[in-house]
């Protein structure tokens, strides 16, 4: 690594590369920090599903920060998981011209989508330096750990979200110099968001619960079967539908929206979202969460929001004290009965202080740009 000290003459150039909306929220308290330090330079580059119809969440990277570029990757119809790796070869083509273009020094992602990981495969084999937001997480998906696992092997800057993520990198066999957990730039803003205003609720019809349901790989019919249970099992409650992400099968789980007369949203901004799940957690009873999204043990933990997360998605990833974990919906009934009853502590989490972006915004410019010594890789055992 650099000398420190040597550092605040030295521009280090970071390319953020953000490929989804619900990513994005998660990497903006970074960005912004990246981009009031004096010691770095920023660019972004929006690809995969922002560039999608007809959400184009693109626009709300773009109302925040310059574009430096933007890279098409997946299209509206086709989302199976061939299609995912047509879109995923696509990716890192279009984004190795990116960064041809660009020169980054680092080149920064979070997560496990196919959009973090094209980022990933191109800058490694570029010679580019990698760093990576909360690698070593436990989360089954649909391929979500093995992309996760295989952007920490290209990285070589890790930000974990966590001391058990630490570890497993580490257990990985990363070098623990390169490792610095930080916490989660998910909590970063959240003090700051007021609860949702009562005419925006009012615009959502009011709600008192949230559903957020992600396909996990099963066929659309599977998807579309489970989705209407939920809803079944919600239907006595003042239910906000916000639309699935775009992966494989998502269709199915849209065709159960579309059929009920629930109050659906394609999605919320994020601070529109955090200021929903403040509100829920200021109800009496309290309101809560539904379905299979990691904001639901990160964000909705750190509110002191309750949830009910269902089925294997979020399999191993920690879960606070305000989660109720059921393995299938015959199971939901019950737990919709129990869950306004969790004594919940909103800092009983494992996400960090609430300052990650700033605090990886100076680690990246201590650091400054990679070295050659810092590009090689080898296992530590």
């Amino acid at each position: 690594m650099n000398d420190p000290a040597m550092n605040d003459q030295i521009q280090t150039h970071i390319a953020v590369v953000t490929g989804t909306r619900a990513e994005f929220g998660l990497l903006r308290s970074t960005m912004h920090a990246i981009q009031a330090h004096p010691s770095l330079n920023l660019s972004v580059i929006a690809t995969g599903c922002h560039l999608l119809h007809p959400d184009l969440t693109y626009k709300q990277v773009k109302a925040e920060f310059d574009i430096a570029d933007t890279v098409p990757m997946q299209k509206p119809a086709q989302n199976t998981r061939a299609d995912d790796a047509q879109a995923l070869g696509l990716g890192i083509s279009r984004i190795t011209r990116s960064f041809s273009a660009l020169k980054p020094d680092w080149v920064l992602v979070l997560g496990d989508r196919i959009e973090a990981f094209a980022a990933a495969a191109a800058a490694s084999i570029m010679g580019l330096g990698l760093a990576h937001i909360h690698g070593g997480d436990r989360a089954q998906g649909i391929a979500d750990e093995s992309i996760r696992h295989a952007i920490t092997k290209l990285a070589h800057l890790h930000f974990p979200a966590t001391p058990l993520s630490q570890q497993r990198l580490i257990k990985m066999g990363e070098n623990p110099a390169t490792i610095h957990m930080l916490g989660s730039p998910a909590i970063d803003d959240l003090a700051n968001i007021p609860p949702l205003a009562n005419q925006k609720l009012d615009e959502l019809d009011n709600p008192d619960t949230i559903l957020l349901f992600h396909p996990t790989a099963r066929p659309a019919e599977i998807e579309e079967h489970d989705t209407t249970r939920i809803l079944e099992a919600l239907k006595q409650r003042r239910t906000l539908a916000l639309h699935p992400n775009h992966d494989p099968s998502r269709q199915g789980i849209l065709r159960a929206l579309t059929n009920s007369t629930i109050t659906t949203h394609s999605h919320l901004s994020r601070q529109d979202f955090a200021g929903l799940l403040k509100s829920l957690s200021q109800q009496t009873p309290k309101g809560f969460i539904v379905g299979n999204s990691s904001s639901a043990l990160i964000e909705a933990a750190a509110l002191g929001c309750p949830a009910i997360d269902i089925g294997p998605r979020q399999q191993g990833r920690e879960k606070p004290d305000s989660i109720i974990h059921i393995d299938n919906i015959n199971q939901l009934q019950n737990a919709i009965q129990t869950i306004t009853n969790l004594n919940i502590n909103p800092n009983n989490h494992p996400y960090g202080d609430g300052h990650t972006g700033v605090h990886i915004a100076q680690t990246l410019a201590n650091i400054g740009p990679p070295t050659h010594d810092t590009l090689l890789k080898q296992c530590t055992y």
